[in-house]
């Protein structure tokens, strides 16, 4: 499956501008959601192909919103990589078992992105 839509979830202003930014450049459409409550509304409005997932945000975490994601049937499917600045072995371990598809640590180098979006596409 191509991947062309691409739904970013992170708290931070500057990473969302960071992240859209470069994906747009790399020809995805790109929605944005700050928090749990606004992903789950951006999944209803169009479900992605792809979400890009921060862990450190207030009320629902990223492990936490991963795991709802790949437990619910409508949104199984669709891959997750966690974009954190959790860099622990322990937390990439605990986010794979949460269902994330690959992890990768902020600063997020924009190569390194593009190939992990390439191998799930």
């Amino acid at each position: 499956m191509a991947i062309k839509k691409v739904l970013v979830v992170d708290d931070s202003k500057t990473e969302l501008m960071f992240m859209t930014d470069l994906l747009q450049k790399n020809g995805f459409a790109v929605r944005t959601a700050e928090n749990a409550d606004d992903a789950f509304k951006r999944l209803a409005e169009d479900k992605p192909d792809l979400i890009l997932m921060d862990v450190v945000m207030p009320g629902q975490n990223g492990f936490q919103l991963t795991r709802a994601i790949t437990r619910d049937p409508k949104f199984s499917d669709v891959p997750i990589i966690m974009c954190t600045s959790k860099n622990q072995e322990t937390d990439r371990v605990w986010g794979m078992r949460q269902g994330a598809r690959d992890y990768i640590t902020k600063p997020v180098d924009a190569d390194e992105l593009m190939a992990k979006i390439k191998a799930l596409g």
